[in-house]
């Protein structure tokens, strides 16, 4: 939990912003459903740009952010990475589809034989 010290020194605006990404990238990637939509949709491109982002912000903000910044920011960008990685190395669904379309194919013709 985060003391009144702690919450003073994390200017609201810096953390939307933080948090807005960070939304974002789990959204692009699969972990939650789209608000707008309410279905998971998964865009890895797009949750990489998000990442991205916040990487820029954390290297051209370093150095002026205090120390609960440093922390939040630091602290969302280990956490979508690590998804991220796992994320890439998963198939989506549509993927996942076509793989068992062709392997279902491949049954059938050797059944077939």
């Amino acid at each position: 939990m985060v003391n009144n010290t702690e919450q003073e020194n994390v200017s609201p605006q810096f953390a939307q912003l933080v948090l807005s990404f960070h939304g974002a990238a789990w959204q692009q990637m699969g972990k939650i459903a789209n608000q707008m939509t309410g279905k998971v949709e998964r865009n890895l491109e797009m949750a990489k740009y998000s990442i991205d982002i916040l990487g820029m912000i954390e290297e051209k903000t370093k150095g002026n952010l205090t120390d609960q910044e440093a922390k939040i920011l630091q602290q969302v960008l280990t956490e979508l990475r690590m998804n991220y990685v796992e994320e890439i190395k998963t198939p989506d669904s549509d993927e996942k589809k076509q793989d068992e379309d062709t392997a279902n194919k491949d049954s059938e013709k050797n059944d077939n034989k």
